[in-house]
């Protein structure tokens, strides 16, 4: 027969009891807590060494400097820099409007009746002054005039050769080969000529000067009387376009100067943009033909590409994940 145990043993057993379930719910609380902060430190590790990489470092400064680079490009001045100037301003001159010529586009090639036109705007009217040294006559060959046109004009002047058999040099006709001639002997003669101006050469005027193409023809139709306050001294000319606002050169293109071949009318506008296409051909024959050999190159290669992912990925693909597994041969001794 079972004894009969006593009241304050029973209740000992239960606070026992209760302290198990009490201290079992507070171990799997503490192991839930800490596999959330070993999940979180992880998380948190992961993401500093995210952030201490070298890698994250280079793409945030490059990112950083590429948009303080643009910002400048676009607006020319950071707002937090102050900027030191040696001269005003308007010593730098007006920007000029950025123009949509035919031939800027990637898949755009030079107006070519447009050279030629340009051709005689300078010839009748450029070449008075300017220079071309770097241009031949068998340079507008196929892009502005025929072989027989050049060949041509290019007899129309006479070029110093020699010496002959008594060992004097001598005038002769000029051929496709010869550059354009110049209009002075040397520089002396050419600001002696212009009061004390040099006249550039036109060969690459459009690349020497910053705007380009749109900044010779804002120059070209931008004369204008000098404001109010601005003292143009005698024999300068007033252009808001030119640095300083004040150059040698007077206002040479007006409406009808020269008549065109092809009936266009010759404003001062049109002029200007047809010389200024002829300038910047001058400056870059290579163009269209360096376009299309680019468009080529795009094509060529885009086509290898292809060819290459589709190599890497059904080619090598099969081979670079292919799994060696080895299975030994069977006991058949039958141990």
């Amino acid at each position: 027969m079972l004894s009969r145990l006593p009241s304050g043993a029973l209740k000992q057993a239960s606070s026992a009891a209760r302290l198990t379930r009490a201290s079992a719910v507070s171990s799997s609380r503490s192991a839930s807590v800490r596999f959330a902060s070993s999940s979180s430190s992880t998380s948190s590790n992961a993401f500093e060494s995210f952030m201490n990489s070298r890698l994250t470092l280079a793409s945030a400064t490059l990112f950083t400097a590429g948009t303080v680079a643009w910002y400048a490009h676009l607006y020319g001045t950071l707002p937090f820099l102050g900027e030191a100037h040696a001269s005003h301003h308007s010593d730098e001159g007006l920007h000029p409007v950025a123009y949509p010529w035919s031939h800027n586009g990637f898949f755009d090639s030079f107006d070519h009746a447009s050279i030629r036109r340009g051709y005689q705007v300078y010839r009748e009217v450029c070449a008075a002054c300017h220079s071309l040294d770097r241009i031949a006559w068998r340079n507008l060959v196929g892009v502005s005039h025929t072989a027989d046109e050049a060949r041509v004009m290019a007899e129309e002047v006479e070029y110093p050769d020699g010496p002959n058999d008594d060992g004097e040099m001598f005038q002769r006709p000029g051929k496709l080969a010869d550059y354009m001639p110049a209009p002075y002997p040397n520089d002396e003669a050419a600001r002696a000529g212009n009061a004390g101006a040099l006249p550039p050469d036109l060969s690459l005027i459009v690349k020497a000067r910053h705007g380009g193409a749109d900044y010779i023809f804002s120059l070209l139709t931008g004369y204008i009387d000098p404001p109010a306050g601005v003292e143009i001294r005698e024999g300068m000319n007033y252009n808001p376009f030119f640095p300083g606002g004040a150059l040698s050169m007077a206002r040479v293109l007006f409406d009808g100067l020269v008549e065109y071949d092809d009936g266009t009318p010759a404003t001062t506008s049109q002029m200007a943009k047809d010389v200024v296409t002829f300038l910047n051909w001058a400056a870059e024959p290579e163009h269209d033909e360096r376009k299309k050999t680019g468009i080529k190159a795009v094509i060529l290669f885009s086509t290898l590409f292809v060819l290459s992912i589709y190599a890497k990925r059904f080619k090598w693909g099969p081979i670079k994940n292919r799994k060696i597994q080895y299975n030994p041969p069977a006991d058949k001794s039958g141990h």
